[in-house]
This record gives structure tokens, C-alpha cells and sequence, in this order.
């Protein structure tokens, strides 16, 4: 039932963001990373999205994007894709997310890049087999009620040596269940990592700017439930990192 009113309030909150934001001022919906604090080189007009780009360049980085099909799963309001799309040069770029309203943002936002988007469902990836050479998967699955059919499915439309690139994060109780699923997936586990210390530092570096984002598209009375979704330093969702009831893992996988 837990489940359940969180995944609702996901929904809503989507819902409401994508109703608020008139001036496309929230494009990422990630934690972040941030690693002594490193910057890499960004347009000036991506600096207020560092921390979510950097996120983004970590996951890439577990293989070379460059002249590659790339589909992202979980797209939300596309800010990834583009970022892959104008730094990384890739061949194509797809992006599915199950969220209506979020495929029209990126389909508005996104037409003059080249990218193509779809609404899709994670766990039923309407893509022939052997499509992509590298799906990516940010902050997404955590939220999905079956992730070995979603991990079937990634490994179905990759191509023979194609890689999977998953970030994610889990309650520490659900650490061994993911990595059993991935164990028991036809994937060859190449690289994995904790990053959970790289997030809270993006967390806490980002705080001031995403709280003054808030308090400008967000109603007052809902200010407190907007921190906790962007897991502002102090709220309980930033505490459940620093204490390690969350954890933030990254993936390389191959099939």
C-alpha cells in the first residue's frame, strides 16, 4: 500500500510540474553527482543543471556513445537525451517514458535535435530485438512493479555486445534483491559502483538553487513536499542518503 500512494504521488507530482512550468525551467528530475566537486565543461546556458549533467556524463562514460544508437528509458522532460545528444554525439536518440505529458514537453522542446520520443511502458518495449547499441536508464526503475521483465526487455532490443547504463538507487533492505536480478539476467556485469556519497555532495552543493526554484513555481503550502521530491539537504529523502538507508548504485552491463 506504501508503494503504491508513493507511485500515485510520482504521478501527481509529474502532473503538476508539467502543468506549472511554463518556461521549461525543470528538464532533469535526477539527484545529481558531483565528485570533489569536478565540473565538467558546460555551456554556459547548462550551468544551472550541472549536478543532473554530471549524472548524466558519469552513466555515459560507461561506454562510447559516439556514433551509437542510444535509447533511454525513463526520458522524463528530456534534459538527458539532450545533453548525450549535443556533447556526446551520438548516431540516433530515442527516449520512452511512460508519462504523457512528459513525451509532449520533450516532442515541443526537443524537435530541432534530432531526438525521437515515444510513450512507452519499461516493461514492454515496443522496439523489434537487436535495435540500440547502448540503452540508458537514470533514477527510473526503482518505481517499476517488475524488473526482471524490464531487464528481459533491455537486454531484447540491445545488439550482441550492446550496453546497458543503470543508476539507480534502492532502500538497503533491496540491495541483494537487485543485484540477484541482475545476477540472474543473461547480462555480463562489467563495473559496479556506490555512489551515494557523489549524490549527497551534488545534493548539498544544489540545494540553494533548487530550493529558489520551489519557492518560484511551487504554491507555498507545497514547498515542504517539492524539497523532499528534489531531497534538499535536510529533507528526509537527502537523510535516508546520509544515514545509508538509500544507497545509489551505477552499473555497466553487456550482453
Amino acid at each position: 500500500m506504501k508503494e503504491k500512494l508513493k507511485n500515485v504521488f510520482f504521478r501527481i507530482w509529474y502532473w503538476y510540474v508539467s502543468t506549472v512550468d511554463k518556461n521549461a525551467e525543470v528538464i532533469f528530475m535526477n539527484y545529481g553527482y558531483s565528485k570533489d566537486n569536478h565540473k565538467i565543461k558546460l555551456d554556459e546556458s547548462d550551468e544551472k543543471n550541472r549536478y543532473s549533467a554530471q549524472l548524466y556524463n558519469l552513466v555515459a562514460s560507461g561506454a562510447n556513445i559516439k556514433g551509437k544508437d542510444i535509447l533511454e528509458i525513463g526520458c522524463g522532460r528530456g534534459g538527458g537525451l539532450s545533453y548525450i545528444n549535443r556533447y556526446l554525439s551520438p548516431s540516433s536518440i530515442t527516449g520512452i517514458d511512460l508519462n504523457k505529458k512528459a513525451i509532449q514537453f520533450c516532442k515541443k522542446h526537443y524537435s530541432n535535435e534530432k531526438t525521437k520520443f515515444l510513450q512507452a511502458n519499461a516493461q514492454n518495449l515496443n522496439f523489434q530485438d537487436n535495435t540500440f547499441d547502448v540503452v540508458i536508464n537514470i533514477e527510473s526503475s526503482h518505481r517499476y512493479s517488475k524488473m526482471d521483465k524490464f531487464l528481459y526487455e533491455v537486454y531484447r532490443v540491445l545488439r550482441p555486445g550492446g550496453f546497458f547504463l543503470f543508476a539507480d538507487f534502492r532502500h538497503e533492505v533491496e540491495l541483494e534483491k537487485l543485484n540477484t536480478q541482475l545476477k540472474n539476467s543473461s547480462f555480463m556485469l562489467l563495473n559496479d559502483e556506490k555512489i551515494t556519497t557523489n549524490v549527497l555532495e551534488a545534493l548539498k552543493l544544489s540545494t540553494s538553487e533548487r530550493e529558489n526554484l520551489i519557492h518560484k513555481i511551487v504554491p507555498k503550502f507545497l514547498h515542504g513536499l517539492g524539497k523532499k521530491f528534489a531531497a534538499t539537504e535536510g529533507t528526509p529523502t537527502y537523510n535516508k542518503f546520509l544515514t545509508g538507508e538509500f544507497e545509489y548504485l551505477f552499473y555497466v552491463l553487456m550482453k
